[in-house]
């Protein structure tokens, strides 16, 4: 699914806890960073307000506050969440999360996962905007396929050239796409990103390295800097037409978790023989698991940093295609990175959800559907209750 599903639409913010200035922080540092020219005033009124804010929680509770908005933001950069004087659940905060990259000095995942579920109206994603469209466009068209081919894209080709991004016009699915929706996807790359006239290009995932002030690159995606991916990546030069990258929260909340989903089909491809459907119907959820009597599990997956954020914006899957069973599908390594995230989770999923969808690593959802595939239906146990871990 799409973040379109995935608004705060869980409970209100904990009673006695400070989330509701920690989203509006996190707000702030994510507008800083798409500044691309100093406006008058400096600070738009979303980021003053919030350090203001910031400074006159301090003093209420006897805290010595940042002495300007820069101070804020190296704050983000050196002090994990907490070490902020603020009233967060230690249970749902892992200890050492810090809200910006100190050497790129860009808003980590974490952050923006924040920015998603401020209950702000002016926080409207650029990307829920952009996906709307798209689904219209295509709904109108009667072309699923093109629906397809436009997630697809996010996914694989996060950024373009001028040219590349000139021929999507041919393209006989992305081209009805092309003037309504694609081009206010891509957005020029700043001249930050370049070093020696090259770009560097993430060998995983595509996305555009980020150049450190000491040298060397990394790329913005947390599932590529976990797993080491190296840091010189692979050149890429401007042509006549410039070079495009989908904006910040595409890539962090589509091309990223499109990886992940992509990997999971594949997966399923090469050591289990079972083709799944991708985004069925217009993106009811993200894959179709075909298995044996005509049963189908529908599958949404997830990359968050934060299972508490995850849980409660969590909507039920639409349910045309039927499916029999829904599960929820978070990469391995989240579940390393902090051992509490299912119980994270289940502790802060809505009441009405609890016994409709199942949490699981992908490794365990492979090894889950290995077993159904494996054993005869009238040996499998009751389907809706065996082999996972209940959300």
């Amino acid at each position: 699914m799409t973040t379109t599903d995935m608004r705060d639409a869980g409970p209100e913010d904990a009673v006695g806890t400070d989330e509701g200035l920690l989203r509006q922080i996190a707000s702030a540092l994510a507008c800083l960073s798409r500044q691309r020219t100093v406006p008058n005033p400096v600070y738009p009124a979303k980021v003053q307000n919030a350090y203001n804010r910031l400074v006159l929680h301090c003093l209420r509770g006897g805290e010595k506050p940042p002495d300007s908005v820069p101070q804020m933001v190296r704050w983000a950069c050196e002090r994990p969440l907490l070490e902020w004087p603020l009233k967060l659940p230690p249970d749902n905060f892992p200890g050492t999360a810090l809200l910006v990259d100190p050497e790129t000095r860009l808003p980590h995942q974490l952050c923006l996962e924040w920015e998603v579920s401020a209950a702000d109206p002016a926080a409207e994603l650029f990307e829920n905007e952009r996906i709307r469209e798209a689904l219209a466009v295509c709904r109108a068209a009667k072309a699923p396929q093109a629906y397809t081919a436009f997630r697809a894209l996010l996914t694989s080709r996060p950024v373009l050239t001028g040219a590349e991004l000139a021929l999507l016009g041919g393209d006989p699915d992305c081209g009805m796409l092309l003037y309504d929706v694609i081009k206010r996807c891509y957005e020029p790359v700043p001249a930050s990103y370049l070093r020696r006239g090259t770009y560097r290009q993430c060998a995983r995932c595509r996305c555009l390295m980020v150049p450190l002030l000491h040298g060397g690159h990394r790329c913005e995606l947390d599932r590529c800097r976990r797993d080491g991916t190296s840091d010189v990546g692979t050149p890429l030069r401007a042509d006549k037409g410039g070079v495009f990258q989908l904006s910040r929260p595409l890539r962090m909340f589509i091309t990223s978790p499109g990886l992940a989903e992509t990997d999971l089909q594949a997966a399923l491809e090469e050591k289990l023989g079972i083709t799944a459907e991708m985004w069925p119907n217009y993106d009811a959820y993200d894959l179709r698991v075909p298995l044996p009597g005509r049963r189908h599990w529908a599958v949404d997956v997830k990359d968050r940093v934060n299972p508490v954020l995850l849980a409660r914006s969590l909507t039920p899957f639409r349910n045309e295609p039927p499916y029999d069973r829904a599960f929820l599908v978070v990469p391995r390594y989240r579940f390393r990175d902090n051992e509490a995230y299912g119980r994270q989770f289940r502790r802060n999923l809505p009441e009405d959800l609890a016994d409709r969808v199942t949490l699981l690593d992908d490794r365990a959802f492979l090894r889950l559907v290995a077993d159904e595939i494996s054993t005869p239906r009238d040996q499998a146990g009751d389907p809706r209750t065996e082999g996972g871990r209940r959300a």
